[in-house]
């Protein structure tokens, strides 16, 4: 019988991001961080934890001080937790949350901690954390930690890389099943049990294969709709290895042959959406550079003279949510920010025409100080037909 046993985070890559954190709370005068959101907790502790998918209201999962440096977890057993979390450190699932205030009062620092800082809070913890911390003030450490992580140190974009890699290959298999007659579900089950047998039980989404519609510029069909000659089918890959996601999508047609039709036998329509989709490409990518703002995204459909995509143009990749996040949903001040070298994000080109469909396609990419650089073994490259 094979067992699998639950390892930590590698020892480098949770000391470079956990210095960060350290640096940030120094930087912010804040002198204990306590964090409710798994991905924060993960960050910071390197520790994958069972149990904690799906919403659920605030609750201490993690506290860091920073005058010792010391992470506090919430764990029932030492399985992952690294080495440098001693098991005196780590606290018990408790439901009565008056036994939170306990544990947290009794954390080294805690009583003479001035500033408190969270990544979330609901009204009972607001009553309850200043009796853990008497002297301490309560503020936002989201923004703050979001900040922190939206720049990825050389392992994360290395953990990111791999994650991509996993995703290439589960969609290499789904690709290959690409012929008409094959299900929209159909696709999706070949892309996760190719992922599976990778050794990754984790997709980054649901829904991996669909129609693109000829009729609306963003629906999707039943998820049991076989594909059909003509059609334009997107394969939205992602996988979750390491805690980190790794995603991209890729845009196919259907042709006479089963292929996707990437031959002069395209039709005209279909031509001008690849012609308009490189075009758009091209302006995305002269866009990734360090100082540049993360608008010029926003710019480069506008420029292209398409409509906005009905999801972000950019957004970040790595342990869970994080930024940068640039779309037109948003006001345009909220992509004033600039990108920066160490950035990881995916960029969509998105192109939709009407009796056509749309040409789909995510790259994930990190900005480096020379640029953006594409994390794909084989990029997406949109070239005019």
């Amino acid at each position: 019988m094979t067992t699998t046993e639950i390892l930590p985070d590698d020892a480098v890559l949770r000391a470079a991001r956990r210095a960060r954190v350290l640096a940030a709370m120094e930087a912010a005068d804040v002198d204990v961080l306590v964090l409710g959101r798994e991905a924060n907790a993960r960050y910071v502790s390197g520790t994958p934890r069972l149990w904690t998918a799906g919403s659920r209201a605030f609750g201490p999962g993690c506290v860091v001080v920073r005058a010792t440096g010391a992470v506090h977890l919430l764990s029932t057993w030492d399985e992952g937790v690294p080495d440098e979390i001693p098991h005196d450190h780590l606290y018990g699932i408790t439901f009565n949350t008056t036994n939170f205030v306990t544990v947290l009062s009794g954390i080294e620092g805690a009583a003479a901690a001035r500033t408190v800082a969270t990544d979330g809070l609901t009204p009972g913890f607001a009553q309850l954390l200043p009796m853990a911390f008497p002297s301490a003030t309560l503020v936002d450490g989201e923004q703050m930690l979001a900040r922190t992580r939206a720049v990825k140190t050389p392992e994360e974009v290395e953990a990111i890389r791999a994650s991509v890699g996993h995703a290439e290959r589960a969609l290499a298999a789904a690709e290959a099943a690409l012929v008409p007659g094959v299900t929209e579900r159909q696709l999706t089950g070949v892309f996760m049990q190719a992922m599976a047998t990778g050794g990754i039980t984790t997709p980054a989404g649901q829904d991996v294969a669909w129609i693109t519609s000829r009729t609306s510029p963003w629906q999707r069909t039943s998820r049991d709709t076989p594909v059909a000659e003509g059609d334009l089918v997107a394969f939205e890959a992602g996988v979750v290895a390491g805690g980190y996601a790794g995603e991209l999508t890729r845009t196919h047609r259907v042709g006479a042959d089963g292929t996707d039709g990437d031959d002069t036998r395209d039709e005209p329509s279909d031509a001008d959406l690849s012609r308009r989709q490189h075009e758009l490409w091209e302006r995305l990518v002269a866009a990734c550079r360090p100082g540049a703002p993360a608008s010029a995204l926003l710019d480069a459909y506008d420029g292209a003279g398409l409509p906005a995509p009905p999801v972000p143009v950019a957004r970040g990749l790595g342990l869970g949510f994080d930024l940068p996040l640039v779309t037109h949903a948003l006001p345009r001040t909220a992509a004033d920010q600039p990108l920066e070298a160490g950035m990881v994000l995916v960029l969509t080109a998105w192109v939709w025409q009407e009796g056509v469909g749309a040409r789909f396609d995510q790259e994930p990419l990190v900005i480096t100080p020379a640029g953006p650089e594409l994390l794909s073994t084989h990029p997406f490259r949109a070239t005019p037909r």
